[in-house]
Parts: structure tokens; sequence; C-alpha cells
């Protein structure tokens, strides 16, 4: 019997100067746990004249996760950190009562021809420490858990699970995890995770009772506990997932809150361009017009 509660097909979305693929929120799941947001960024090839520039623009109420599979990023913020990412290594900005960052290609890519593609992640912060102080960590792809077993790689990319701990400085019980075949294998771990749970197919493909399924999907468990499936050879996917919070969250643009006159106020500031600014940054992201 199927362990799959839902199928999300990925949406294109245009962030500015570069088509996405969304994949949360979505209509009939607004979260999976504490994930309330995931963008697929590629993979795209862009050229000597193109660059990704994302300009200042404000959060409140998350932590944002980026992970890379291809290419780099530049980061600033208006904590003061200038970090470039890069494959495999983990930018965790927090925004607590308010941050304001760009994205943009390195200096040293910008006249070259490049690649891009990752995933953009919000996690949602408890209530109770949705008002903290910004932050931002960078942790490089070595300091990243990563095992095998029985020929399939694993990776803990944040969160806790089999025993380990990533080192990425979640607020709450979560786990975003990936897994990689080189040889068709079956995949039982539903005793190592918790919560609610999802399954992204990057690459290859995974089956699930009698249903293959492919890339650009999400598949929502109906019990994290019950997480069984055969991978594909050359199969990669990802594994989030966590404590859900009793309190609904709102969204809108790139505020979180369990408050909606939070919202609210965030607007307000960044109409008022009274966030906290990023050195050496003067332009900004507008704030974006309702949605009729």
């Amino acid at each position: 019997m199927s362990n799959i509660q839902l199928i999300i097909e990925e949406r294109a979305a245009d962030i500015g100067n570069f088509l996405v693929g969304r994949l949360l929120p979505f209509r009939q799941k607004r979260a999976v746990g504490p994930f309330v947001f995931i963008d697929h960024m590629g993979p795209a090839k862009l050229s000597d004249h193109q660059n990704l520039d994302v300009g200042p623009h404000p959060h409140i109420g998350l932590s944002t996760l980026t992970y890379l599979f291809e290419g780099a990023i530049m980061h600033r913020d208006s904590v003061g950190s200038v970090v470039e990412i890069q494959p495999g290594a983990v930018n965790w900005m927090t925004a607590g009562k308010g941050v304001v960052h760009s994205e943009r290609t390195p200096d040293y890519l910008r006249q070259s021809e490049k690649y891009l593609h990752g995933l953009q992640i919000w996690v949602a912060l408890p209530k109770e420490l949705e008002e903290m102080e910004p932050s931002f960590t960078h942790i490089e792809a070595s300091e990243i858990p990563s095992w095998e077993e029985n020929g399939v790689g694993f990776k803990l990319i944040a969160g806790e699970a089999f025993g380990r701990k990533s080192a990425v400085p979640v607020y709450s019980p979560l786990y975003f995890l990936e897994i990689k075949t080189k040889e068709a294998a079956k995949i039982a771990i539903g005793e190592e995770l918790f919560g609610e749970s999802a399954l992204y197919i990057l690459e290859g493909s995974i089956r699930d009772g009698a249903e293959n399924y492919g890339p650009k999907q999400i598949l929502i468990a109906k019990n994290s506990e019950l997480c069984t499936f055969d991978m594909a050879e050359n199969t990669t996917v990802y594994i989030f997932g966590g404590e859900a919070f009793p309190e609904e969250r709102f969204i809108f643009w790139n505020f979180v809150s369990s408050r909606k006159e939070r919202i609210e106020e965030a607007k307000a500031a960044w109409i008022n361009q009274t966030f906290p600014k990023i050195e050496g940054e003067s332009e900004f992201v507008p704030l974006p017009e309702p949605r009729g």
C-alpha cells in the first residue's frame, strides 16, 4: 500500500531576472513540519552577460537555507555577512525580527559563462522566537555529516536524524536529508524520521508500491514512520520535515509570521525603509502589489 498522501508538481515562478520551480507552499499543503517554502533554482546556464541579481529584500519570522548543486552565490546581509556559497555548503540566515539580504553572482564570474542550480528553503521559527535577533551562519560542505550504508550515500544537511546532528543551528525539531544512489536500492528509514515528512526527487526515479515517480515532484508522506521506497540507480532525493507548529503561519512576499498584524507592520517598515541596511548596497526590491 502506498504511503503517499499528496503529490506536488514543480511550478514555474519568477523571482525577478530568474525563473525558479516553486514547490512549497501549495494550496493543498502550505507547510511540511516547519518548512514553509521551497524553490528549485535551475539548472540554468547563464551567459557572460547574464547574472543572478536579487537585490536587497527583507525577511521576518524565518530562517533561510540555501543549498547549491552547481554554481556560486555571493550573499550580503544587514548583519554584516559577506559570504560566497558554493556547492555542498549551507548558508543559514535567521531573520527573526528583521533582516535584509542580497544574492548575486560573484564578481569573478560575472563576465563568463556559468551554471546555477540549487534549493532555496524557508523554515519558520517557533512563535516564541519569531522576534529573535537576526543572525547568519555558513557551514562548509566538509562539516555536513555524510555517510554510506549498503552502497547508498547519505547527507544530513540540517537537523537531527540517524543519531547524527548537523552543525546548522536550527530552532525546532526537523531534518533535511540527501540520499543518493549509484545502484538501485530499497530505502527503509521510517524509524529515523518524525513529525511530517516529504520527499523531493531531484534526479532519477523512485517506486512506491506500484507507482513510479520522477524529477520535479514532492511526495508528501501519510506517515513518516512508514517511509519505505525503492530508488532507481543514479537517483538523488531530499527528505525533509519535522514537528509542525500548533499555530498557522501566514506568508506575504518574504514575510512569515504567526500574526497577520506583524506582517502588516513589516510591509509598512519596508515601504518606509526602516529595516536595517546592507553596507555598500543602495538599491532595494520594492514591496509587491497585493494580488487581486
